[in-house]
């Protein structure tokens, strides 16, 4: 099902329709700053599941989540000053951040050394769900196994058919992968140099 809505603004009717199918355990395809992703409720493991086989991923290499702001983000991530203080000069935007995982973060989520990645993208569609749906949704590029990423909402729909609920249609979106930044122990490292400025970390 594609859904067509204003990226710049997204009527609450539209994200109302969306959250619904978040919620009912639903995968999505929707915009973000760095192209379009896949993702679904992150508590829902059923759904998450669906995701890996959809990627045909290892369940040993965990989708990171977006958030919808740094407030949100200190519900899911242990976060020191540091941290806090990069991620308040840099969000919303094009990066992912790795950060020790909270208890409130399902093990499905997590590394084997209990991390996760967090994204707070500068687009007003995906913090729209986020906040609507009231806690974090997957993220995952809207790719095929072997790594084509679609940039079309059309394309994202003919290639997955029924086993994506809806595809959120906000135009083409230029694909340029976030970069990864883990900020581990106060000790930042560039996991990859993706969209945005990572001279801070150099």
């Amino acid at each position: 099902m594609l859904i067509h809505v204003n990226p710049d603004n997204p009527p609450e009717r539209l994200i109302n329709k969306v959250v619904e199918i978040i919620l009912q355990g639903g995968v999505i395809a929707y915009p973000t700053d760095t192209g379009y992703g896949i993702g679904c409720d992150m508590m829902n493991k059923k759904s998450i599941e669906k995701i890996y086989l959809l990627k045909q991923r290892k369940k040993t290499k965990p989708f990171s989540f977006i958030c919808s702001d740094l407030k949100d983000i200190s519900h899911y991530a242990k976060i020191s000053n540091y941290a806090y203080r990069t991620m308040k000069r840099l969000l919303p935007g094009p990066y992912t951040f790795v950060l020790e995982g909270t208890r409130l973060v399902p093990k499905i989520m997590l590394t084997r050394q209990k991390t996760v990645g967090i994204r707070v993208p500068d687009h007003h569609i995906c913090i729209a769900l986020v906040q609507a749906v009231g806690h974090p949704i997957v993220s995952t590029s809207a790719a095929t196994p072997e790594g084509d990423i679609f940039e079309e909402p059309s394309f994202i729909s003919d290639y997955f058919g029924n086993r994506i609920d809806a595809v959120i249609d906000a135009g083409p979106v230029r694909s340029k992968p976030s970069s990864i930044v883990s900020l581990i122990h106060d000790e930042p490292e560039v996991i990859r140099r993706g969209s945005g400025d990572i001279s801070l970390f150099e």
